[in-house]
């Protein structure tokens, strides 16, 4: 089974989505066998690189009050919580071209497994510690944790290498009908949205499996 990702490091939904996900894979990793590839989406593509206050950007973006966007991030750290995910303060918002750039490189590598390794990384960065993941010292940083080549990672986030690719792979999911994240797309055809619980992640891929 084919699962592709398609979400943005700056989206709090798709940290908590990738844990459901993943704690669903569990259950059923003896039955299914599963392929993660993991697709770029920026929600702030006129982002600063230097960030934004998010308090001030999200009442901006979505017209909410401070007391809606409040129990909004209470709601969101529960959800987290309850799969793994510890959110930090949020404090700023970042432009991810970069960081997706460098997902795609991890993506091309041989290492098992490092491109989500990679993703979990600056989900954690981002989200748990408050670290601006356009910042090309925290990225080679969190590509040495995850164990590639830290000259071939600096050489990737120093350059513009992959900008194409990576501008290709957005329109493509975006002409395919993806506006929102995190969305996942099983099999080519299927499609699950949002930061969904782990029980109907389950629920649902064995339903796939079963169609064939």
């Amino acid at each position: 089974m084919r699962i592709d990702i398609v979400s943005d490091v700056a989206c709090p939904w798709c940290a908590v989505g990738l844990n459901s996900l993943e704690l669903a894979l569990q259950k059923i990793a003896d039955e299914i066998p599963v392929e993660l590839h993991f697709q770029p989406f920026e929600l702030n593509p006129v982002m600063d690189f230097a960030g934004v206050d998010s308090t001030e950007y999200l009442q901006k973006k979505y017209g909410m009050s401070k007391e809606q966007l409040a129990q909004g991030r209470l709601n969101l750290r529960q959800r987290g919580t309850d799969v793994g995910f510890q959110f930090g303060s949020g404090n700023r918002v970042w432009n991810t071209f970069h960081a997706h750039r460098l997902m795609h490189w991890a993506g091309l590598q041989t290492l098992p497994d490092v491109q989500r390794k990679l993703k979990h990384a600056l989900l954690e960065a981002y989200h748990g510690e408050g670290l601006n993941t356009a910042n090309p010292e925290v990225l080679v940083a969190l590509a040495v944790k995850v164990g590639l080549n830290e000259k071939a990672a600096r050489d990737v986030v120093n350059s513009d290498i992959y900008t194409e690719e990576v501008r290709q792979a957005e329109k493509y999911w975006q002409q395919m009908g993806i506006n929102s994240v995190p969305s996942f797309i099983i099999n080519e055809k299927h499609l699950i949205s949002g930061g969904q619980p782990p029980d109907l992640f389950e629920q649902a891929l064995r339903n796939i499996a079963e169609q064939g």
